[in-house]
């Protein structure tokens, strides 16, 4: 280090005392074995959208099997609520459903829907995970798909959540046209034979005898060698958003609800019309960043980075099928980093004729004819705006899907304050957590479109058969371990570790001739990073670190005062 002083003599009298110090450390060093562990060769890949979808048929291309636990009845996440997808206007169904097809043909593949992650325990290579099959209240191996228990079902106003509640469905449903598994699920909150033990329906039409009311749910408990979390994400909820008048009209809508309305198997079968009565608009307001880019408590911080793309994709389709219907975007910036993406955007303004506005709109408030009077602003021409509207929609911000929270406690793996999964490494490590053999896909580690979603899911394919293709995984040396007579069992070291790697064991320990039982810590070399968290924490000085221990530290500094 002398040669980056000026003072070579400084220089060279500090480089001497660091090396005095450094041969302090090296006399008091032990061997640093490396451990070894096995690896179980199957993969778990936690959500079915078309992230984990995507991973899991790469994991099963390469020879591994594979597992894939969605909570939906049907795998295909948000994807398959989606009408077109940008910058190409492809069908979404007819890219999504074949690879939903190939999951459930490839031999490598088990597809557990309807499903939910319970408890995970063990380390890299050695994951054991329990998981809840809830009760279908239908036999899967006897079901045919037909749907007549649906079609004769008479409780058949519950609200569908596929098409976002905007019209019914029956108490016994298959999902949509092309689910996987083509089975369908009795909601027992709503179905008559669960609420007054009457009816019974659906189980006299089945010809293949596949309802079964006595189903219980079910724990799977299986060993995995890596871990996938593609949890997806869901639209924010509009309660605190009440300017836009969402709760108070029905023609204002979101921009996940106008995906079901323009799609041919949603509410309406693809006609752009009014919920309040039908007709269909004449003047259409769209609402960019509600929720996004929000500096109050009330929404999100972050850019959520599809908006402007499904909103051009909205406006374009719309002008294209209903050219006497006008369409303006009220925006704060049109983000459109993508390739293609720009080009898009363009084509939407210059060639369809949308209006887009520089501005903010205020409020949205409900007229006595039925109509919308959005209240908002042009910044560009420094002036307010009150525009008539027949229908507005809001493109709402998205967040990582609820139950992101509970998986990455059970993970141990890392969160950020928007409960995004958090990267190893924001730019070398894109796709891995921070705990060892979890691997990252899709918005669960944040806001991304199909493209990039896809790519993601491919990497951290790559990622899992890398760690799949090991027999063994060779451990850290560096790790810390717990001095048995020292340790009080306090639980502050395990409370610390990002990694999970600490637990307890009760231990027959002989402190100076004296036998007793105590509670001491227990460091797992295969998940230990060696971080050294647990050793400034500990207050009884019990845990070390082994290459670098606190007697090495303590004569480093006093070679370096001599």
């Amino acid at each position: 280090c002398s040669w980056i002083h000026k003072d070579i003599p400084e220089a060279t009298a500090k480089a001497i005392v660091l090396g005095r110090a450094a041969i302090a450390k090296v006399l008091l060093n032990t061997p640093l074995i490396a451990g070894e562990s096995p690896v179980t060769k199957r993969a778990l890949v936690i959500g079915g959208g078309i992230a984990g979808i995507q991973t899991a048929l790469d994991i099963a291309e390469a020879g591994y099997p594979v597992d894939i636990v969605e909570k939906q009845p049907t795998i295909g996440g948000k994807m398959t609520q989606i009408d077109k997808t940008f910058p190409t206007l492809d069908c979404s169904s007819c890219i999504l459903t074949p690879k939903m097809v190939e999951c459930a043909q490839n031999e490598n593949i088990t597809i557990y829907s309807y499903s939910e992650v319970e408890a995970v325990t063990g380390f890299v290579g050695n994951f054991t995970v329990k998981i809840r099959r809830k009760a279908r209240f239908v036999d899967e191996t006897k079901c045919t798909g037909c749907g007549v228990c649906s079609e004769k079902c008479p409780s058949k106003k519950n609200p569908n959540e596929f098409n976002r509640g905007l019209n019914n469905r029956s108490a016994i449903y298959i999902p949509f046209a092309q689910a996987i598994p083509n089975v369908p699920v009795i909601d027992r909150e709503h179905c008559t034979k669960f609420k007054t033990g009457k009816c019974g329906v659906c189980s006299k039409v089945c010809a293949a005898g596949a309802i079964d009311y006595e189903q219980k749910d079910e724990i799977v408990t299986q060993k995995y060698g890596a871990i996938v979390v593609a949890t997806g994400f869901d639209t924010i909820k509009l309660d605190k958003y009440d300017e836009y008048a969402y709760s108070q009209s029905k023609d204002v809508i979101t921009s996940l609800e106008l995906e079901r309305i323009m799609n041919a198997a949603g509410p309406t079968k693809g006609h752009l019309e009014r919920l309040s009565d039908g007709k269909a608009p004449k003047e259409l307001v769209f609402i960019q960043c509600v929720g996004s880019r929000c500096s109050d408590d009330r929404g999100k911080p972050y850019c959520s980075k599809i908006c402007c793309m499904y909103t051009a994709k909205h406006a374009m389709l719309i002008r294209d099928k209903y050219p006497d219907t006008n369409v303006t975007v009220f925006y704060i910036d049109v983000r459109t980093p993508g390739k293609n993406f720009d080009e898009f955007y363009r084509r939407a303004v210059e060639q369809y004729g949308v209006n887009y506005i520089k501005g903010q709109v205020g409020k949205v408030i409900p007229q006595p004819d039925g109509s919308l009077l959005v209240q908002g602003s042009d910044l560009i021409d420094n002036k307010q705006i009150l525009k008539k509207a027949d229908m507005v929609v809001l493109a709402t911000a998205i967040e990582p899907n609820p139950d992101v929270r509970k998986i990455a406690t059970m993970l141990t793996a890392s969160i950020d304050t928007n409960n995004f999964l958090t990267e190893a490494h924001a730019k070398l490590r894109p796709v891995e957590s921070p705990t060892a053999g979890i691997f990252l896909s899709g918005v669960c580690q944040g806001p991304k479109d199909i493209p990039e979603t896809v790519a993601q899911a491919g990497a951290a394919a790559v990622k899992a058969i890398g760690l799949l293709a090991k027999d063994k995984l060779t451990t850290n040396p560096c790790t810390a371990h717990s001095d048995e007579l020292l340790c009080n069992g306090c639980s502050q070291c395990a409370n610390v570790c990002p990694y999970g790697a600490i637990s307890y064991e009760e231990k027959q320990v002989n402190d100076h001739g004296i036998r007793e039982t105590r509670r001491i810590a227990v460091v797992n070399n295969a998940l230990c990073q060696g971080c050294g968290a647990c050793t400034v924490t500990c207050p009884s000085g019990a845990m070390d670190l082994q290459g670098f221990s606190n007697r090495q530290i303590l004569a480093e500094v006093d070679a370096i005062c001599r």
